[in-house]
């Protein structure tokens, strides 16, 4: 057929890696690639007669070409409307690369060179000085048009290296791990970068599940090495260490040593002693309907039971993660109830502290209590589509949210 032919020369044209799916009007397939976007692109038939958006904007300057010729030669010789020309590669650069910029170009100065001889003009000065005006602005945009395109291949590329790395740092969270659904979402204050210094993480034990989310100081690609760092730290203490404690002291642990490595490279800077992450450690165990909680200093989850919302506040929370030695050693892990039906969601404070434009702080508690629906992906779409509206579409910090649903017995 000769939609899949295409496809597959799209695929192998970037060096990617691709799935045909069958879709509706076409075909749908996954691209997995260097400057490629990785994610459902749907292709259409040839034959439907769709044109990429390129191509149909084309129309246009070539359009106004052809006006801009008639009405010159419809209008009388004192009135020239050839400079008029220079609109139409203007207009081209604004959306097309500099091949067809330069196809416009060449096209508009021989239809001034046409005009200008057919009016009788082409020998006066006046007009030889606007068509090599015309020539160095054409230049100067299909430059231009060639500066952009370049521009727009590295953020293509720039964006499809971070997805793969939070896909790599930041794994998706199954659906389900023993007793519990999750769900997940991750907006990065970097639209290029997808990817910044919120957290995540979920791993199974034997006797339940055990969740980490955190936030390192500062966002965007600066804190992503703290992130797979303390990443790293986790899932191997979430399978190792019998309790919970012994878990976050591994993640203290952790981070201080990851400061003391670069003490040098940071003396004399305030990172050196700002360098923490606030963090939320759980265990959920599969045989009591509980969850325990160590909090380091991180915003407390939320409870959502019956369409009541109750914050689980840990009466003595612990310092964030790197200044494990401002308090005594070891941590306490707060239990609360977690019956089936419950829901919590954990969010970073990238979440609360996002303002409107008139600068009012998002308020997570009263939208929460509003919400009617059911299950943990409809909670996190549900906030974070509320959340994009109330700032407007346009994070100042990075967010992440986690929503976990306990299921019946």
């Amino acid at each position: 057929m000769e939609c899949e032919k295409w496809a597959v020369g799209v695929i192998w044209r970037f060096g990617g890696i691709g799935h045909i799916l069958p879709g509706q009007g076409g075909l749908a397939f996954l691209l997995r690639g260097p400057g490629v976007y990785s994610g459902r692109v749907r292709v259409r038939e040839r034959l439907s007669g769709e044109w990429p958006p390129g191509h149909a904007l084309a129309a246009i300057p070539l359009a106004l070409i052809l006006f801009i010729t008639i009405a010159d030669i419809l209008t009388p010789t004192e009135i020239s409307l050839s400079p008029l020309l220079i609109t139409a590669p203007a207009i081209t650069a604004s959306f097309a690369g500099p091949r067809l910029t330069g196809f416009v170009g060449a096209l508009t100065i021989l239809d001034e060179i046409f005009l200008d001889t057919y009016s009788g003009l082409l020998g006066r000065r006046v007009v030889q000085t606007e068509l090599l005006a015309l020539i160095v602005v054409t230049a100067f945009l299909v430059l231009f048009s060639y500066l952009r395109h370049r521009h727009k291949e590295v953020l293509t590329r720039v964006r499809s290296v971070s997805e793969a790395a939070q896909r790599a740092l930041l794994r998706p969270l199954p659906n389900r791990l023993g007793s519990i659904r999750l769900a997940s979402s991750y907006l990065a204050a970097d639209e290029e970068a997808q990817i910044g210094g919120d957290l995540y993480a979920a791993t199974r034990g034997d006797s339940g599940t055990r969740l980490v989310i955190g936030d390192v100081r500062g966002k965007g690609l600066a804190s992503v090495s703290d992130v797979a760092m303390l990443l790293g730290a986790f899932r191997e203490a979430a399978r190792r260490d019998p309790t919970l404690p012994e878990v976050a002291l591994h993640l203290d642990d952790s981070v201080r040593a990851e400061v003391e490595e670069h003490a040098g490279e940071l003396e004399g800077s305030e990172q050196l002693f700002e360098n923490f992450i606030t963090a939320a450690v759980m265990e959920i165990p599969d045989d009591r309907p509980v969850i325990k909680l160590i909090d380091c200093g991180h915003p407390p989850p939320l409870l959502i039971r019956d369409h009541h919302v109750m914050s689980l506040q840990v009466p003595n929370p612990a310092p964030p993660l790197g200044l494990g030695e401002l308090t005594e050693p070891g941590y306490d892990a707060e239990i609360f109830d977690f019956k089936a039906g419950d829901t919590i969601l954990l969010y970073t404070d990238g979440v609360i502290e996002a303002r409107c434009p008139d600068g009012r702080f998002y308020p997570l508690h009263e939208r929460l209590s509003s919400w009617q629906g059911d299950g943990p992906e409809t909670l996190v779409n549900y906030v974070r589509d509320d959340l994009l509206a109330h700032v407007g579409g346009r994070l100042g910090d990075d967010a992440a949210m986690v929503a976990i649903q306990r299921l019946p017995d």
